[in-house]
C-alpha cells in the first residue's frame, strides 16, 4: 500500500466499520468488568492495566484496585507504597507510578472529572494517543480512532499496508488511515463504540499474531493479507529492539524473628520505586557489603532466569542470617512477613521471599 493514498482505504476495505460494528453485537465481549459503563475512571483503569497484560490477568487486579481505591479521588489521596503494593505482580510498574500521578492530575487539573476528548486526555501522564481515544469513545461518544499494538494488526492485515511501521512517518500514515475507516458521523448512536470495542475484540480473539482465525473474521472477504494467505506477515516492523542480558546478586537477609531485609529502590532503573532485596552487580560486591559478623552464614541459593519485555535477568540469591545490631548494606529496614503484602515488590523478590 502507498504512503501517499489514504482515501483508497475505504474503497479496500468497503464497509469495514459496518463489519465490525454488526460482527461485535453478535460475537464480540460484553461481560468484561470494565464494559457496559461510560465511567471514564473505570475505563482509563482497564485501559492502562490491559497493556501489554493478558485479560485473564487484569481481571484481578481490576477488582481489588476499584475495592480500594473505587473513585479516582481516593487513587489521587492514597500512599504511593499503597499503590505499587496493589499493582505487585502486575509488571510495567511505571503503569502504577503513571496511574497514581494522572488521578492527582485529573484532581487538581480537572476538578476530579476526566476531561471528555481525547486531545486533552493525552495531556495526562500514562496517557497515550490510542488509549486517550478509546476513553473518548467509549465513555463521550467521540469519534476518534484507535491504534494499539492489536488494532495495527488488524487494520494492516485488512488494508495490506505493508508499509514499515519502524517509520514514524508510516506509524502517521496508518493514524489516517484508522481515522478514515471509522463509522460515518452519520452512523446509529453507539456506532463508535460498538466499532472500538470490535477492533479490541478482533486483535484479542480472532486476528491474533500467530495462526489466526481467519474465517471467522467479520473482515476475511475484503481482508488483503488473507487473499495474499500471508497474514502473519503484517504488520512489518523491520527496527526491532534488541534483547539484552544481565546477572544480579540479590541478598536475602533474615533474622531470627523471620523478618527479611528490604530496602526501596531509586526512582530510576530496574523496579523503580519499589521495595527490593539489596542488589548487587556481582557475589564480590554482596559480600563486600556485608558485615563481618554476616558472611559467616552466607550460602548461595539456586540461580534463576526472570524474563522482562527486552532484557533476561539472571538473578542469583545469597542467603545470609542478620539481626536487629547487624549494619546491614543500604537504607532499608527489617519487615516481617505479614508486611509483604502491603508493599510494592517485583515478581521474582515475592517468589524468593515466599519460599
Amino acid at each position: 500500500m502507498s504512503l501517499e493514498r489514504t482515501a483508497a482505504a475505504s474503497a479496500v476495505a468497503d464497509g469495514f466499520s459496518e463489519r465490525v460494528v454488526h460482527w461485535q453485537r453478535s460475537h464480540g465481549r460484553s461481560e468484561l468488568p470494565w464494559q457496559n459503563t461510560r465511567d471514564p475512571y473505570r475505563v482509563w483503569l482497564s485501559e492502562v492495566m490491559l497493556q501489554q497484560t493478558q485479560v485473564s490477568t487484569v481481571l484481578g487486579y481490576f477488582d481489588r484496585f476499584l475495592a480500594r481505591f473505587p473513585t479516582v479521588a481516593e487513587l489521587a489521596a492514597a500512599g504511593e507504597d499503597e499503590v505499587f503494593g496493589l499493582w505487585s505482580g502486575l509488571g510495567y510498574y511505571s503503569r502504577a507510578r503513571n496511574i497514581h500521578c494522572c488521578a492527582q492530575e485529573v484532581m487538581a487539573r480537572f476538578g476530579g472529572a476526566f476531561p471528555q476528548r481525547a486531545e486533552q486526555l493525552v495531556t495526562l501522564p500514562g496517557i497515550g494517543r490510542s488509549t486517550a481515544a478509546a476513553i473518548a469513545a467509549f465513555c463521550f461518544g467521540e469519534r476518534v480512532a484507535i491504534l494499539d499494538g492489536n488494532v495495527k494488526r488488524v487494520l494492516t492485515r485488512v488494508l495490506g499496508f505493508d508499509a514499515d511501521l519502524s517509520v514514524s512517518a508510516n506509524e502517521r500514515t496508518l493514524w489516517n488511515v484508522a481515522t478514515e475507516l471509522l463509522p460515518p458521523a452519520a452512523a446509529q448512536p453507539g456506532a463508535i463504540e460498538r466499532y472500538t470495542q470490535g477492533l479490541m475484540d478482533l486483535g484479542a480473539t480472532v486476528c491474533l499474531p500467530r495462526k489466526p482465525s481467519c474465517m471467522l473474521c467479520p473482515a476475511h472477504e475484503i481482508c488483503v493479507a488473507r487473499q495474499q494467505g500471508t497474514p502473519e506477515n503484517y504488520p512489518v516492523r523491520t527496527r526491532k529492539l534488541k534483547r539484552s542480558a544481565q546477572s544480579l546478586w540479590l541478598l536475602l537477609a533474615r533474622d531470627s524473628a523471620g523478618r527479611s531485609w528490604l530496602e526501596k529502590r531509586p526512582a530510576r532503573g530496574i523496579w523503580a520505586g519499589l521495595y527490593c532485596l539489596p542488589v548487587f552487580d556481582s557475589h564480590a560486591a554482596l559480600l563486600e557489603a556485608l558485615p563481618m559478623q554476616l558472611r559467616g552464614s552466607v550460602r548461595d541459593g539456586a540461580p534463576f532466569l526472570h524474563v522482562l519485555t527486552h532484557k533476561d535477568l539472571h538473578l542469583h540469591p545469597v542467603l545470609a542470617k542478620g539481626d536487629t545490631k547487624s549494619a546491614m548494606p543500604g537504607t532499608g529496614q527489617w519487615f516481617a512477613p505479614d508486611a509483604w503484602d502491603g508493599l510494592g515488590l517485583p515478581a521474582p523478590v515475592r517468589k524468593l521471599l515466599s519460599t
